[in-house]
């Protein structure tokens, strides 16, 4: 649900998403609020009370929209992307990618009425502590966090085996062809053959990295043991 659903046309025609879509894997729709506007205006915004800067997202519009959506496609996990909803993460994805229906609602503007937060939705999602222009460029991000854990999206199953954040922790480092470039090689290690040592080394990396770049995953990893 967003009032730009232009700005998805591009990123979501593109590359593993739009094959995804083409196989059936996945299946997105785009709602305008608007549409669900009760005046002839198609007004969705109002001042908020008790005065501020900016403008509201007005309730009757979501409510309606979502109310719409769920008639025709059944009941959904319904997501408001909001700074101040509870940060997503790897293991928060996986949650969501196994859900059958999500419906994201992208708000804009100074807020969105308070109501919809505690009434209409299911949960409130953040991509991080920063403040975007609205909730479609989170949206975005969580849509394709999500997607890969969809089977058949990825080329290669494999790929979310070793990645960042999947054992709450960074990943090792990458190198391919050539060995020499501008005077920087590879790691030697990384063409003995030896696939023992070559998995320690990039376990040993992979561990100093995060010490070193996000102490705070090390210490969420401890926390949940």
């Amino acid at each position: 649900m967003t009032l730009f659903p232009e700005y998805f046309s591009g990123p979501l025609g593109e590359s593993l998403l739009k094959r995804a879509c083409k196989k059936g894997l996945l299946e997105w729709e785009f709602h305008n609020p608007r549409d669900y506007s009760q005046d002839r205006h198609k007004t969705v915004d109002d001042k908020p009370f008790g005065g501020g800067p900016g403008m509201v997202l007005k309730p009757e519009p979501i409510f309606e929209c979502v109310e719409a959506i769920e008639r025709r496609k059944g009941k959904g996990w319904k997501i408001v992307l909001d700074p101040k909803g509870h940060r997503l993460n790897q293991t928060g994805v996986q949650r969501l990618s196994k859900k059958k229906h999500l419906i994201l609602i992208a708000g804009h503007y100074e807020g969105i009425d308070q109501r919809v937060h505690e009434q209409l939705a299911d949960e409130e999602i953040s991509i991080g502590d920063f403040v975007t222009m609205g909730g479609e460029a989170p949206a975005l991000c969580l849509i394709e966090a999500v997607a890969r854990y969809i089977p058949g999206v990825l080329g290669n199953k494999n790929s979310l085996k070793d990645e960042s954040f999947q054992l709450e922790g960074l990943e090792y480092p990458h190198y391919t062809r050539p060995r020499q470039y501008r005077g920087f090689g590879v790691p030697e290690i990384l063409i003995s053959g030896h696939h023992k040592a070559v998995a320690q080394w990039r376990e040993k990396i992979a561990r100093k990295r995060t010490r070193q770049r996000r102490p705070d995953l090390i210490k969420y990893a401890r926390r949940k043991s």
